[in-house]
């Protein structure tokens, strides 16, 4: 009795002292590769790298880090290797499928990696989701909204869908439609909605700005106005040439068929 509780003490000294020293082990190793991120951060070859390649290696870097230290605390628990992979390979049908949209989103993240359909800082709009690209990681995208929502996005999605980048170009054109009614003077028309642009700030000259009677709907006339911008300038632009464009037509008592009232009388039987 006294031989098997020797035994049983032995024992659980044994594996209280792998499960203390694997512990350790996690916590330093925590630490080292939290010190690893911040030197990478710091290394001027990283630095020097394109913000979407930095994203995506610091993400890569993570995750090795991170399976070379469960690998440590499996040995150091003493649980065979072989034995892991034995396990792993039963199971090899449900990790196949549960590892199918991983392996895709991670061929998605190395191929937005080569063709750069965006980067980090582009805002886009794509597979439901507009806005700024704020992190490309190995498996995912996170995007920041306009009202500052984060949206993930899977790589493997971004990959498969249409990717509307509005940040690669430099120059944007804002599209405006005036709808008047057609007792209006349309040559008088054009030319205010025409000069309202060209006297708009930051409006480019080259192409120069456009204003024209693009359709007819009914009892109205549709105006359309076109001017081009710095993509930097466009939304600032964008509302201001609204503005001048509407103060312009009002000025020169051009109206919008929306703003008449339509008053009906009844008399009274």
């Amino acid at each position: 009795m006294k031989e098997l509780l020797s035994k049983l003490m032995n024992y659980g000294v044994d594996i209280g002292g792998k499960i203390l020293l694997a512990i350790v082990v996690l916590i330093i190793g925590h630490f080292i590769i939290k010190g690893v991120k911040k030197a990478m951060a710091r290394a001027d070859r990283v630095s020097k790298l394109d913000k979407t390649v930095q994203s995506f290696v610091k993400n890569l870097v993570n995750i090795l880090l991170h399976i070379v230290l469960i690998i440590t605390v499996i040995g150091i628990l003493g649980i065979p290797m072989t034995s892991v992979v034995t396990v792993l390979a039963s199971c090899g049908l449900a990790v196949g499928l549960a590892l199918q949209g991983a392996l895709g989103n991670f061929a998605g993240g190395l191929m937005i990696l080569i063709f750069k359909p965006f980067r980090v800082g582009d805002y886009i709009e794509a597979s439901g989701a507009e806005g700024t690209v704020r992190d490309i990681s190995v498996f995912y995208t996170t995007i920041i909204t306009i009202d500052n929502k984060r949206v993930t996005v899977p790589n493997g999605d971004l990959m498969n869908a249409n990717v509307t980048n509005y940040s690669t170009e430099p120059t944007r054109r804002i599209d405006l439609p005036f709808k008047l009614t057609n007792d209006c003077d349309p040559k008088l028309a054009q030319r205010v909605l025409l000069q309202a642009a060209e006297n708009t700030d930051k409006v480019l000259t080259d192409p120069a700005p456009f204003a024209r009677m693009t359709a007819v709907d009914d009892d109205t006339y549709i105006f359309t106005v076109r001017a081009w911008v710095k993509n930097e300038d466009y939304w600032n632009v964008y509302y201001v040439l609204l503005e001048n464009c509407t103060d312009a037509l009002a000025a020169n008592g051009i109206d919008d068929p929306e703003e008449r009232i339509a008053v009906r009388i009844v008399k009274d039987e």
